[in-house]
């Protein structure tokens, strides 16, 4: 998922909620509000403030329209996105929100129109909620769904919005998302695929999101056999988009970063050239003399908030701007002349200082992203896990249970521990796979990020 919607300058979550409510919900194909099961509960992740996250009671989903699937959930985990919304910079987030976009789990029960999964079945989620039946849906542009978003601010804002995303606000529909123990899914028989046996949960999980997100990116910048490319962020989305680039036949891969742990998995385990920014006087200059006539690829997969210099720094604080550009300024030097960048980072709204000159002259293609749309590529993608040809695990780098989700939060967010990817289990989860990190507790400090079973 390239990190949703950010508050334009000028906006707050709660004008916007007002101009919901001004404005009327956007008619859609089916309601973010399930029915509950009588007398069940399960333990679930929900926002309530800035930095304000808790993991709190609440009632069971059920079956509430013919299309709906029950799943009980086996794997979750939280993505950088999700930050986002924990310092409450994405539009309609309202208290008691349950978080949660990425998640895997087992049919527990399915409605009467529902053909191809059965109760028992292992599936993965996409993030995104599409109704399989709309245009883009039938072009399998499944995360344009034009059915599924009840926004009528985004509707507003971007003159039409995506689909419903699970867990990401009512900015993206409201629905309630899978750091929880159950989840309802509309439409499960085109947003669930069944997992086979052979591929156990901790790989199969992150089919929900950044899978398939980071291989659009690099379809997207176009990354070929013998192309160079370069990756600003050593994030989990950067160091697949880096995997899938080496995968394609690049015949170099540069990765931006200042975190020396992600630089290293990515010169250590898939074989990159590395520039650690904060040891580098000037990216641009550093990556010509690895390539004089500049890289065929580049791919931003870095955040917006996190501003390198103190004009945008100051901009961004007074709201002047909600994104930074200095890194797709960077992009736009160090491309060769008519190459390809793809932005699949986290951009919203507006920013200043854009090196739109460079982006004419050299004949650049800049392309954005958009959300990736997954069940264009589940199948192929499931496909190379299952021959090994791809390993999710080489990101995975603790386990925790779901009662911690809070803690995970702050030390996510502070850069704490080494974590880089988790997953995060429930009651309904089995024993970590062979290979996989072992459980680890933040409450006790008894965290193992190398610790595997």
């Amino acid at each position: 998922m390239d990190n949703v919607k950010i508050t334009p300058p000028g906006i707050t979550t709660t004008v916007a909620n007002q101009a919901q409510k001004a404005m009327g919900d956007r008619p859609t194909s089916t309601t973010n509000t399930p029915n509950m099961r009588e007398g069940e509960k399960q333990l679930t992740l929900q926002w309530f403030g800035n930095k304000d996250v808790r993991v709190v009671e609440a009632p069971v989903p059920a079956i509430t329209e013919p299309t709906d699937v029950i799943c009980k959930v086996t794997g979750t985990t939280v993505c950088g996105s999700d930050l986002h919304l924990y310092h409450k910079e994405i539009l309609q987030l309202q208290a008691g929100d349950i978080l949660g976009h990425e998640w895997m789990g087992i049919v527990d029960e399915v409605g009467s129109d529902i053909k191809n999964v059965k109760k028992g079945d292992r599936v993965v989620a996409s993030f995104q909620i599409a109704c399989g039946t709309c245009s883009f849906c039938k072009e399998g542009l499944s995360s344009m769904c034009d059915t599924t978003n009840s926004s009528s601010v985004q509707e507003k804002l971007y003159g039409k919005p995506f689909a419903g995303l699970f867990g990401y606000s009512h900015f993206a529909g409201g629905f309630a998302g899978g750091q929880a123990e159950w989840v309802r899914c509309p439409f499960g028989d085109t947003n669930l695929l069944k997992i086979p046996d052979s591929v156990p949960d901790e790989k199969a999980l992150y089919l929900s999101d950044i899978i398939p997100t980071s291989y659009h990116a690099v379809q997207c910048a176009e990354v070929t056999k013998g192309k160079s490319v370069a990756i600003w962020g050593a994030g989990p989305i950067g160091l697949y988009c880096a995997k899938w680039s080496k995968l394609a036949g690049a015949r170099r891969v540069i990765v931006i970063d200042r975190v020396k742990e992600r630089l290293d998995l990515a010169e250590n385990k898939i074989g990159c050239d590395i520039i650690n920014f904060d040891e580098t006087k000037d990216v641009v200059d550093a990556i010509y003399k690895l390539e004089p006539e500049g890289v065929d690829c580049g791919i931003d997969a870095a955040a917006f908030r996190y501003t390198k210099g103190l004009l945008h720094g100051i901009q961004h604080a007074i709201g002047l701007e909600t994104d930074s550009c200095e890194i797709p300024n960077e992009a736009l030097r160090a491309v060769r002349k008519f190459g390809t960048i793809s932005l699949v980072a986290d951009y919203a709204a507006m920013t200043n200082q854009f090196l739109i000159g460079a982006l004419m002259e050299k004949g650049i293609t800049l392309r954005g992203t958009g959300q990736a749309p997954v069940q264009k590529y589940w199948k192929e993608l499931l496909g190379k896990i299952e021959s090994g040809e791809f390993d999710p695990t080489i990101i995975l780098s603790h386990r925790f249970k779901i009662d911690e989700f809070r803690e995970l939060y702050e030390a996510f967010d502070k850069k704490e521990m080494g974590i880089m990817k988790t997953f995060v289990q429930t009651k309904f989860s089995g024993p970590p796979a062979p290979g996989t990190p072992a459980l680890s507790s933040l409450k006790d400090g008894d965290v193992k990020p190398s610790a595997v079973v």
